[in-house]
């Protein structure tokens, strides 16, 4: 116990539980930023190789016409990849949200197993300011998500998604 009379190590458990809640939220709203990201890729890049394709059998068909407006709208879809780079925002994305995941294990496992390790209360802050220094590194690093990433992620949650089965029955 504190000087105050409270328990040190239920304030780490109740600030492990948030640096939590902020991974789980923030690694789910990268996820679905990295999903749109990915299909706009998809939208983008699969119409530019199949009407390349298209233009050039055009072209050798004497479809001048046709295979340059299809030439053109490849070049517009080129354009759009080359300056959205949706593949590389996805995988940011991605590898964001695989990082904080990670640091919601490392803090579960933490709260759930190896505080009631740790020697003192020394130690267990300690531990949690690593996890808070890692929480804040990511936040300061990883692409920003849009709002609509968040409330999708927040619906997804408050819906279970992000809950381990064993989790389900607990308080």
């Amino acid at each position: 116990m504190s000087e105050t009379g409270e328990d040190p190590f239920e304030k780490i458990r109740t600030e492990i539980l948030r640096i939590e809640e902020d991974c789980i939220h923030s690694g789910k709203a990268h996820f679905n930023a990295g999903e749109r990201w990915t299909a706009l890729n998809s939208w983008l890049g699969v119409p530019s190789v199949i009407l390349s394709a298209l233009a050039g059998t055009a072209f050798f068909k004497d479809y001048a016409t046709v295979a340059g407006g299809m030439s053109a709208i490849v070049a517009i879809l080129t354009s759009l990849m080359t300056f959205l780079k949706p593949s590389e925002r996805g995988a940011a994305h991605k590898s964001a949200g695989d990082q904080y995941l990670t640091l919601r294990n490392d803090a579960r496992i933490f709260r759930e197993i190896e505080i009631d390790q740790a020697g003192d209360a020394s130690a267990a802050i300690a531990t949690l300011a690593t996890f808070t220094k890692r929480r804040n590194e990511l936040n300061q690093a990883s692409p920003q998500f849009s709002n609509r990433d968040f409330q999708k992620a927040k619906k997804g949650i408050d819906a279970g998604e992000a809950t381990h089965v064993v989790d389900k029955d607990k308080p």
